[in-house]
């Protein structure tokens, strides 16, 4: 039963079918299937799965890649209500584009998979300035910031991801909020990261989950 779930659902994620997508959740559902496991078992392995495809430069393309991740996560978010033991969420970022960056695809993409993965998101959308950034991972108890960048200019910017730094380090929140960034130029200069002083990078939205995992333990502790 499971594994014709997981394939009836693949099969509807790479068709970006949101409408077949849900109804094959549904349907294993109402015939016995655990809303603990369609998360674990289904939604999660298949965000891996797109994983390998970025890696191996498939056909998928950009817009595939964020459906999948928003129906990733309008299913975790609906089946998360029906388990039986509501799990912990791990943690929170709050994410958004650096200033003067209006290219918010990428970071939705990511918020999409890092909701799928029990992580809450404040989304603060494009342009965002330092201050806010840090003033709402203040207000949400956030442990990430997350600054996407399109281009190199908003990237290296000294009212981006430097300005997040310097302001944090400023208050004594260096250890108890991490940055993290993303973007088209990390990928072509994977140092960049260090230049703009985040604690870390995220080549693609998988990674991302795994990436920021390891900073909210590391700044909870």
């Amino acid at each position: 039963m499971l594994e014709q779930v997981i394939t009836k659902y693949h099969e509807a994620i790479v068709d970006t079918d949101c409408d077949r997508a849900m109804q094959v959740v549904h349907d294993a559902v109402a015939q016995g299937v655990s809303p603990e496991d369609i998360v674990l078992k289904v939604v999660i392995p298949t965000l891996s799965l797109m994983d390998t495809s970025l890696k191996e430069g498939s056909n998928v393309n950009l817009a595939q890649h964020f459906m999948i991740a928003q129906i990733a996560s309008d299913v975790t978010e609906e089946m998360l209500a029906k388990f039986r033991n509501p799990p912990e969420k791990v943690g929170t970022i709050v994410l958004g584009t650096s200033p003067g960056d209006f290219h918010g695809l990428g970071a939705r993409i990511v918020a999409g998979c890092l909701r799928a993965c029990m992580i809450e998101v404040v989304d603060l959308g494009l342009n965002v300035a330092p201050e806010r950034f840090v003033e709402q991972a203040i207000a949400h108890d956030a442990e990430v910031i997350g600054i996407s960048s399109l281009m190199v200019h908003t990237a290296r910017g000294e009212d981006g991801c430097l300005r997040v730094r310097q302001i944090l380090k400023d208050a004594g929140l260096e250890d108890k909020i991490k940055i993290i960034v993303g973007g088209v130029p990390y990928r072509w200069d994977p140092d960049l990261y260090k230049v703009v002083q985040a604690d870390a990078w995220a080549e693609n939205a998988i990674a991302a989950v795994q990436i920021v995992t390891s900073l909210i333990k590391e700044a909870q502790k």
